[in-house]
């Protein structure tokens, strides 16, 4: 894409000619050749002399072709996030795509639960899933799901693989669809059998942790106290420590899309440093930018975990919106401990 002020271009080649046709409102170009060498010509065209690119998404093979294209005098300047804060706060048709998305994802989830059979291993039950993900419309789940059984649960990130779940075991299941372009995410938690005390209590600091999250949702609240909702009930319940990523995340077209729910990072530590070394030196400080806010019409994620090496882990995950007043959970499943 190339934007200008007056207008929007679209760059693709031949194979999508026909199909972007009846989907892009926008002036399109059909390249034989690569899509920057076309940009380039549209930008010598128009004499536009200053070029803002996203660096996150352009590679560094495409800016040396492109700088090279460019007359003598045009400059490249990178311009981070412009879009993504743009793409935060979403549409009231956004929101009502991401609902159909959310209620596609539970009830996959839902139909999956009702053809569990114990022996079943951990790549099934995450095909099973993503076959009903398909079966209800969705094009494809929203990134790559994540079964996890007993002590594997205490691995955030686990990869499905063949082992077979057996009486008296936890399962942890984080799950998110893709339905017309928009995504979703969920994470519940199961046992097979009675889960011992130990489980339960870790089971419930949990959802504590994730209700105060929610509860502190609302527009004008930075996103580091919501983070710090959740950090304080697993600290109350010495858990600090095992709750190892950030407390959630924005989504829409993407599954991780700004705003990130996390801790003031580094680089602000780093900013109000040198803050202190300029005002130290008697010289003007740089800028400090503001912390994140929400703002109502964005979807967001709360997903605290912790996780306790070689026993297990938990995660309770919704999907929730900003709203003028607060915030609606917008997934349906219950969050109650299931029992299989």
């Amino acid at each position: 894409m190339l934007l200008t002020p007056g207008e929007a271009h679209f760059f693709t080649d031949p194979r999508y000619a026909a199909e972007t046709a009846t989907t892009i409102t926008c002036k399109r170009h059909i390249a034989k050749g690569p899509l920057i060498l076309e940009a380039a010509s549209v930008i010598k065209r128009k004499g536009f002399r200053r070029i803002g690119f996203e660096p996150a998404w352009m590679n560094l093979d495409q800016y040396a072709i492109l700088k090279k294209a460019l007359p003598a005098g045009v400059s490249l300047h990178p311009v981070s996030n412009l879009i993504e804060d743009l793409r935060a706060v979403k549409s009231p048709a956004e929101i009502a795509l991401i609902r159909r998305s959310v209620l596609a994802n539970s009830e996959a989830f839902a139909r999956t639960l009702k053809r569990f059979r114990r022996g079943s291993s951990e790549l099934e039950i995450a095909a099973e899933l993503e076959y009903q993900m398909k079966a209800l419309g969705c094009q494809r789940p929203a990134f790559d799901t994540i079964v996890a059984l007993g002590e594997r649960s205490a691995l955030p990130h686990a990869h499905p693989t063949s082992r077979r779940v057996q009486a008296n075991e936890l399962i942890l299941i984080d799950m998110g669809a893709t339905l017309d372009g928009y995504t979703s995410d969920m994470t519940r938690m199961a046992f097979t059998g009675t889960p011992p005390q130990r489980l339960r209590n870790l089971y419930n600091a949990v959802l504590e942790a994730q209700l105060a999250g929610l509860n502190a949702v609302r527009p004008g609240v930075a996103v580091d106290k919501v983070d710090a909702a959740c950090r304080e009930v697993l600290k109350r319940h010495n858990l600090a420590k095992e709750f190892v990523h950030s407390t959630g995340h924005g989504l829409g077209l993407e599954i991780h899309e700004a705003p990130k729910i996390g801790k003031k990072d580094k680089a602000k530590k780093d900013r109000a440093q040198k803050a202190q070394a300029h005002k130290a030196a008697g010289q003007k400080a740089p800028v400090q930018k503001p912390p994140i806010e929400l703002r109502a019409g964005m979807v967001i994620t709360i997903e605290p975990g912790a996780y306790i090496e070689g026993f297990a882990g938990v995660r309770i995950e919704d999907t929730a919106l900003v709203t003028e007043r607060g915030c609606e959970v917008l997934t349906p499943t219950s969050k109650e401990f299931v029992y299989l």
